[in-house]
């Protein structure tokens, strides 16, 4: 039951999404700052959440597999740091997006791949192996690649305080992974009851996040409608097929194209929505309403990207593909 709940994470998306657009104020506790665990903004606390449900599912297994399939890892993780930050840029720009629009698409654009890419993976007949492997080290390196390219290509809109960017990279991202994985080596017993909810979870809190930003921010979309939801859909339009095309070009099997192809066009949009949604990020920008405008593309883009990934899993999961050499035959955690 569990796997197929998790299998229908696009249609949750889309229906929470749907729900937020019409009804807006059935949403409004999760970004107006009454629900404060522990003192904490309630959005970065449901990200710390989603990853500590990755750090249960992670073992040092994990960690060693990159060593054994090094070519598809760092060509995925390349991509995923180039291809991505750079259309997202290029994006921003050719549209001439308001300040907060083109920092929020560049923010997002500089994200690791999301959690959400691996059940994508598993539905496509993709190397899932692969996919979890690549999840991890993007967002590993995310920590530090992250706040330097939002830094560095966002810079031009508006003075990125790429330190406050890597704390919070360290503090709802590093830090719930450590724990995640310390618990699964120390804690195995209550892991193991723990690990079956934890997809559930965190498809559940990612739906809130992005649900409760499309229905705050609904005036904004409305009023930038047009050019905002173009260049975003593009941005993953090149994420998907650049990630395909380039691994094909460099010889990798159908199972690694497909997979790479995957994780560089889906992003951790959730973090992205976390990220612009803090008040430190907020202050960066002279105008409030700029600093609103920052969280709406990781929203939409967490619709975009769960909507083709689904639509090409679909289509692939129909064609029996050829085991990759990089990866070995692996199996799917339920």
């Amino acid at each position: 039951m569990f796997q197929r709940i998790t299998n229908l994470f696009a249609v949750w998306t889309v229906l929470g999404c749907v729900w937020a657009w019409f009804v807006p104020t059935h949403f409004a506790w999760v970004t107006d700052g009454t629900i404060r665990p522990l003192g904490q903004p309630l959005i970065p606390v449901m990200l710390g959440v989603i990853m500590l449900g990755m750090g249960l599912t992670l073992t040092l297994d994990d960690f060693r597999r990159v060593a054994t399939m090094p070519r598809a890892v760092m060509a995925g993780v390349a991509l995923q740091f180039t291809v991505m930050p750079l259309s997202g840029a290029a994006l921003a720009g050719v549209f001439g997006l308001a300040n907060g629009l083109a920092v929020g698409l560049i923010l997002v654009a500089c994200c690791p791949g999301g959690t959400a890419s691996n059940v994508i993976a598993y539905m496509a007949r993709a190397n899932v192996a692969l996919s979890v492997t690549m999840t991890m080290a993007s967002t590993l390196v995310a920590i530090v690649l992250t706040p330097l390219l939002t830094g560095w290509l966002a810079g031009v809109y508006i003075e990125i305080d790429r330190w406050n960017l890597f704390v919070d990279m360290v503090s709802v991202v590093l830090v719930p992974v450590i724990v995640g994985v310390a618990m699964a080596r120390y804690l195995p017993g209550l892991t193991r009851r723990i690990v079956p909810a934890a997809p559930i979870i965190s498809i559940l809190f990612v739906v809130l996040i992005v649900a409760g930003i499309v229905g705050k921010s609904r005036p904004l979309i409305e009023a930038n409608a047009g050019v905002l939801l173009l260049a975003i859909l593009l941005l993953h339009a090149l994420g998907f097929s650049l990630g395909w095309l380039v691994t094909r070009m460099f010889g990798f099997g159908t199972d690694a194209q497909r997979t790479i192809s995957i994780e560089v066009g889906m992003q951790n949009s959730g973090l992205g929505a976390s990220l612009a949604s803090t008040p430190a990020f907020a202050s960066q920008f002279v105008d409030p309403m700029q600093a609103a405008l920052a969280p709406v593309p990781s929203a939409i883009s967490a619709l975009y990207h769960v909507v083709i990934g689904s639509l090409l899993a679909a289509m692939w999961s129909r064609r029996r593909s050829a085991v990759t050499p990089e990866a070995p035959p692996e199996t799917v955690a339920a």
